[in-house]
Parts: structure tokens; C-alpha cells; sequence
């Protein structure tokens, strides 16, 4: 059982980190300041960097909580089913209860707008891809222990999770970009830029049906609606 302090530290974090979006979201995050997170929650600078070094991270706070639900999701799935079905299905099963440890410390729709806030403010963004390049590198290493791989030798999982991150972020950057900052709105751009990766890369777009290029064609993402048969032969958020 978490103790006391431990509780009272917990809140003055989520306090910190609420007071920061409402901040970022209402006036911008290059135009606030730590002086004013503080002052929004009643403490001191120094309680301030006894949680963040820097307002940057506080900024980045709840997205490191996602992609760390995320990879813990993909390292506890059971055995069985292709890389590619772990990482799509662990994206449908882990929405509802990432958003709710979400809303464990801010509102579902401030999280949703300071998510646009990150896509759309340049100097964010910046530190948004380092990031996700990082947790790449995490996710590749996961699922090559999965599937029994030595990924200094075999390709395959940093290409692939480079191939399925890329998609989730430029379905990020289009949502960050548009007006609507609901949850339906940010996974039904996920899911939509998702599915088409597949056909995206397996097939002659200019052509399709009327050549040979369905002969050709690589296997599509499997979508939330397709059901995730595993192989017979199973080798890892």
C-alpha cells in the first residue's frame, strides 16, 4: 500500500503537471513560464525541480506515461501472433485504459489539446521526435526478444516499428493540425492511418487491379475489424 508522503508527493506531481497544461494550452508553451506553474499550484521553484528538470518535460509528462502503457503492454501480451498483430492489437486494447490513467491526473479533453499543443509548436515537436526515436530503439528491442532475434543482426523489428511509429506520427501531425481535439477524433486518425500502411506499401497504387500487382502484394496491417488468427508457429508498449 502506497504510504502517506508517497500519496502527497503523487499529488503535488499531478497538480504540477495539470496546472502546466491549463498554462501551455491557454497561452502557449513558449509564452509560459516555471514561475507561473508554481504560482498556479502554491509551491516553490525548488519543489518544482525536485519533480522536472525542466518545463520541457513537464510538458511531455503524459506522453511519457502512454508510451511507457504502451511497451508494457506489448512485453506482457501472451505468445502468438505476427509482430505486426501485437503492435495493432495492443494500440486497440490499450486506449480505454491508458485514457484512464490519464484521467487519473488531468482531463481527457486538456490531455487531447495539449497533445495538439506538442504537434503543432516547433520546438516541441523537435523533442517529440527524439522521443519517439527512443522509444522505437525500446519497442524494436521488445519485439526481437518476442521473437527470439538478435537485433544487431536482424533488421526486421527496428524497421517495422520504424514503419508503424512513423504512420502514428504523421496521423498525429494531420489530427494536431485539424480542429477537432476529441479522443474519437485522435483514434479514428490513428486507426485510419494504421490500416493503410499495409496497402500503402503492398500494392501499385496507379494500377491496382489491373495489372498483376495483387500477385505482388505484401500482406496488409490487420485492421480492428480483421480478426488476429496467431500463426501456427509462434516465436515478445
Amino acid at each position: 500500500m502506497t504510504g502517506l508522503r508517497e500519496r502527497k508527493k503523487q499529488r503535488t506531481r499531478d497538480s504540477l503537471i495539470r496546472a502546466a497544461h491549463e498554462l501551455f494550452v491557454e497561452q502557449g508553451y513558449e509564452a509560459t513560464t516555471v514561475d507561473e506553474i508554481v504560482a498556479a499550484v502554491d509551491v516553490s521553484q525548488r519543489t518544482f525541480f525536485r519533480y522536472f528538470t525542466s518545463k520541457e518535460e513537464v510538458a511531455f509528462a503524459l506522453q511519457t506515461l502512454v508510451s511507457e502503457r504502451y511497451l508494457e503492454a506489448v512485453r506482457n501480451r501472451p505468445p502468438g501472433g505476427s509482430p505486426v498483430q501485437v503492435l495493432r492489437s495492443t494500440l486497440d486494447e490499450t486506449w480505454e485504459s491508458i485514457g484512464e490513467a490519464i484521467e487519473e491526473v488531468v482531463p481527457l479533453p486538456l490531455h487531447m489539446q495539449m497533445w495538439q499543443i506538442i504537434e503543432t509548436t516547433p520546438s516541441l515537436v523537435a523533442v517529440h521526435l527524439r522521443h519517439s526515436m527512443e522509444m522505437e530503439e525500446r519497442l524494436a528491442a521488445e519485439i526481437a526478444s518476442r521473437e527470439g532475434l538478435d537485433l544487431d543482426t536482424d533488421p526486421r523489428p527496428r524497421v517495422l516499428v520504424a514503419a508503424f511509429s512513423g504512420v502514428m506520427r504523421a496521423a498525429s501531425r494531420c489530427w494536431g493540425s485539424g480542429g477537432d481535439t476529441t479522443v474519437r477524433a485522435a483514434r479514428q486518425k490513428v486507426e485510419t492511418y494504421v490500416d493503410q500502411l499495409g496497402p500503402a506499401l503492398g500494392h501499385d497504387w496507379g494500377t491496382a487491379g489491373t495489372r498483376d500487382a495483387g500477385a505482388r502484394a505484401r500482406p496488409a496491417l490487420p485492421s480492428a475489424s480483421t480478426p488476429r488468427t496467431p500463426p501456427e508457429t509462434a516465436p515478445s508498449n
